[in-house]
């Protein structure tokens, strides 16, 4: 007591350094590992789709390109001058149903190659050999004409070699047709020309020496059925025979 001349005690406080602390463990981190792992596993699943598909159309793409590759392989085969409708039948069963209407266009194109004669005829009209190297398809030929079977446009020409062996002479070649609208033939190309022979100095060699030129006509017509193409040469003596020196041709470029 105050009294007494005894102070109040003081109140002592004690501190323990041993406690344990207590760690509260954040619940959001196992959370967000949940979360990424589920984004993670779809991403590798698309991207596993994607490298699939990729893949589906690249081997598309290589399939269209073998089937370009055998539609332009059919192309040489038909113009070969051996039976080119038989090997086109024969390789449209080797082919798939999708290539198969591609060929069948190819197929009605039309194409001529007639070879010149060995001998001159009696008329101004070319008498043409379809033989040997000659070739026809989805056309015919007769007595000089070639006949047009289908409706189109048509890449003509013709080629003629003459022998100028008189001093001066006029040579008019042209490629004419015949059709049903008109009473009388079309000129469609011509080549007129007045060529004169060469002199040559006195040299020893063969005074009937041939002197030889060439004649070529070349265009794009559209050309009905029925149709008659022709060559025409004025003074027809002047031609000089031969199979690989003369020819006349045609093929169909559009229907």
């Amino acid at each position: 007591m105050a009294e007494d001349g005894v102070g109040t005690r003081p109140q002592v406080f004690v501190v323990d350094s041993h406690a344990n602390c207590v760690s509260l463990s954040s619940t959001k981190k196992p959370r967000w590992a949940g979360v990424r792992q589920k984004f993670i596993l779809p991403l590798v699943g698309l991207t596993l789709l994607g490298l699939v598909v990729e893949g589906f159309f690249i081997y598309k793409l290589y399939k269209q390109n073998e089937a370009l590759v055998c539609k332009s392989s059919l192309c040489q085969n038909l113009s070969t001058p051996e039976s080119s409708a038989q090997k086109a039948g024969s390789m449209m069963g080797q082919v798939g149903p999708e290539v198969q209407p591609h060929l069948q266009h190819i197929q009605q194109k039309a194409f001529a190659h007639l070879m010149g004669p060995d001998t001159v005829g009696e008329t101004n009209i070319v008498e043409w050999v379809n033989d040997g190297d000659a070739i026809i398809y989805n056309m015919s030929y007769n007595n000089g004409r070639l006949l047009v079977k289908n409706a189109g446009y048509y890449y003509l020409y013709s080629k003629l070699q003459l022998d100028a062996a008189e001093k001066c002479s006029l040579i008019q070649h042209t490629v004419m047709r015949e059709t049903k609208a008109y009473d009388t033939p079309l000129e469609l190309m011509k080549s007129k020309s007045f060529h004169c022979l060469t002199l040559r100095p006195p040299n020893g060699k063969n005074p009937d020496e041939q002197d030889l030129w060439q004649s070529f006509l070349a265009g794009i017509f559209k050309l009905d059925s029925g149709d008659k193409i022709f060559v025409k040469l004025e003074n027809i003596k002047k031609m000089r025979p031969g199979p690989t020196d003369n020819f006349m041709g045609a093929f169909m470029i559009s229907p």
